[in-house]
């Protein structure tokens, strides 16, 4: 071959192929759209179509370019096409639906597209717009579209739900909307702030702590949770997380009312009085919440606090004026002259309520106070809960039997997760199983008792006492000191079971309980009777120090209300 056919063959042009695809087609679209060339456009995205007709975007561009070219029809057998055929999940093409419509003056059909929008979209991409067109498609119609819920903003509806709830008291109610909010959107820090709270007041510290710190995790300066966890690490002496976290604080300026509120009262609440009392005193110089006697009660225990026993009088007595029907102004100024001599020391709660210890006195008086007060003030039943959980004995006693007297679904939730909780105290158990079925819980019960795990059966009949009275209480405890170590708990548990069966039985004519130690003996021997123990009226007049005709007098009135004789023999016929 000769040199220059070689050169010729090495000249040969270098031509890059046009590649003709999808891809290709949309770029030119989108160049004619620029130039609001919009018949090239939709030429183009119709090719684009053709090399991928599965694609729902492509038939969306092409529906849009109609749209702008007023061909809205057109546009519409397009966009049902996709959802019908291509993409049912493309919610989008609805609220393209619902313009085309409004833009033909078919003002029901667009409402009704909208309507499938809102409810059916999880994005959200278009909720500025359409609450434009819901503006326009109200003032056509005259008269308001029915939504049943805007399916972008279904987590926000419901966190703001579960607040009220918080607001109200009703905290498991909270925590299970929360829970579901997080599995949808584990992002959503708010919901598991307040999450962490609602654990905080039911007394679930381990929980409250974990769920707060995910959202620190996640958000190191959030201010909610930062105070929160300060108040967590208060509650369990955590005196070293604790003090960095609260210098912490102390740096931070908060602006917003809201979070003013939320500091100075976490401050107070961790013993920083002055700081507590400076954020205070701003907020009332504010002007916004100077009419909030709660807000003077706060500032006047910061003030109590920082020994200026002259402004926590005035603060006080402000609050006093502001709300003339509550009684915690009014407590806490008698208080504040015997907090002056040394008698007493300042008041460390920064709750608007009167001290649990003083709730408890007044409503030994009046039992009736207890339901309503808890039905009415969620930081009473806050207080409650968390008195459940880290109470000494004799106020878990009390509450127990005080929660026994509201008997909501919130209680019996809380109760029952007293019963398997391995920390806590046997006999304290007992008397929770005994509120659960005095207040008609029939559902077998999971109990931890001295670390086993049990489950005390259902019971067959509803009691339906309204009150549960000391001197009831004073025959179940005497019974139990009498079975300790020679019954098991379930032995003692049908015991209790008997005892409320009865009550509920005779209620309201229950006889003058005057021998408790009879009565308690009693029901030893219909246990051991029912269980196939053996026992002798001697050996009960030996440990309850009654004699053997009163324990057979009261035992015959029992069988009379509850027919054990009757069922016993039809399981053993010999039984005399």
């Amino acid at each position: 071959m000769s040199q220059r056919k070689r050169a010729a063959k090495n000249r040969r042009p270098k031509v890059i192929p046009m590649r003709l695809d999808a891809t290709f087609f949309f770029e030119r679209a989108v160049q004619s759209l620029d130039r609001y060339h919009y018949d090239k456009a939709l030429k183009y995205f119709r090719r684009a179509v053709e090399y991928e007709p599965e694609n729902p975007v492509n038939h969306c561009n092409m529906a849009g370019i109609l749209s702008e070219m007023g061909r809205y029809e057109e546009s519409n057998v397009i966009l049902r096409s996709v959802l019908d055929q291509i993409d049912p999940a493309m919610t989008e093409c609805y609220y393209y639906l619902a313009n085309n419509y409004a833009n033909m003056e078919l003002y029901e059909a667009a409402e009704e597209a909208l309507v499938r929008y809102l409810e059916n979209d999880l994005d959200g991409q278009f909720l500025d717009e359409s609450d434009e067109l819901l503006d326009l498609l109200n003032y056509e119609l005259n008269r308001p579209t029915k939504l049943v819920t805007i399916k972008a903003k279904e987590n926000i509806y419901a966190h703001d739900k579960a607040r009220e709830m918080l607001e109200a008291g009703r905290f498991a109610e909270a925590v299970k909307m929360l829970e579901e909010i997080i599995g949808r959107e584990p992002d959503f820090l708010a919901a598991r702030n307040n999450l962490g709270l609602a654990y905080y007041y039911m007394g679930l510290f381990e929980k409250s702590v974990a769920t707060i710190t995910e959202v620190l995790d996640a958000e190191p300066g959030n201010l909610h949770a930062l105070c929160n966890l300060a108040i967590f690490y208060q509650h369990s002496n955590q005196d070293g997380p604790l003090r960095s976290l609260i210098e912490k604080l102390n740096k931070t300026v908060p602006f917003h009312p809201e979070h003013v509120f939320k500091m100075a009262t976490t401050l107070g609440i961790v013993g920083e009085h002055r700081e507590a009392y400076n954020h205070f005193r701003r907020l009332l110089r504010t002007g916004e919440l100077a009419g909030e006697p709660s807000l003077h009660h706060f500032a006047a225990v910061a003030a109590t606090n920082l020994l200026r026993y002259d402004d926590a009088q005035k603060h006080w007595q402000q609050a006093e004026r502001l709300d003339t029907e509550s009684p915690v102004p009014a407590f806490y100024l008698r208080r504040l002259e015997k907090v002056r001599t040394g008698e007493e020391n300042p008041p460390t709660h920064y709750h608007y309520h009167l001290p649990f210890e003083e709730q408890f006195r007044e409503w030994e008086h009046s039992p009736g106070q207890v339901t309503e007060a808890l039905k009415r003030d969620p930081l009473i039943r806050s207080s409650f809960f968390w008195a459940l959980r880290h109470g000494d004995r004799r106020t878990k006693v009390q509450v127990i039997q005080a929660l026994g007297l509201v008997a909501d679904e919130e209680v019996i939730e809380a109760l029952k997760a007293f019963l398997i909780d391995a920390d806590e105290d046997d006999e304290l158990k007992r008397v929770a199983v005994l509120v659960l079925r005095s207040i008609g819980v029939q559902d077998s019960l999971t109990v931890i008792f001295s670390g086993r795990t049990l489950t005390l059966e259902a019971r067959r009949k509803s009691a339906k006492l309204p009150v549960w009275d000391s001197a009831w209480q004073a025959v179940l405890e005497q019974a139990l000191e009498g079975m300790s170590g020679r019954y098991d708990v379930v032995q003692q548990h049908d015991m209790m079971t008997l005892w409320v069966d009865y009550l509920s039985r005779v209620y309201p004519e229950v006889p003058k309980l005057h021998k408790s130690t009879g009565w308690a003996a009693a029901l030893e021997y219909w246990t051991a009777k029912m269980h196939r123990r053996t026992v002798t009226y001697a050996d009960l007049v030996s440990r309850y120090g009654v004699s053997q005709a009163s324990i057979s007098r009261y035992a015959n009135r029992i069988d009379e209300a509850c027919g054990i004789r009757e069922k016993l023999d039809l399981t053993t016929p010999s039984f005399h």
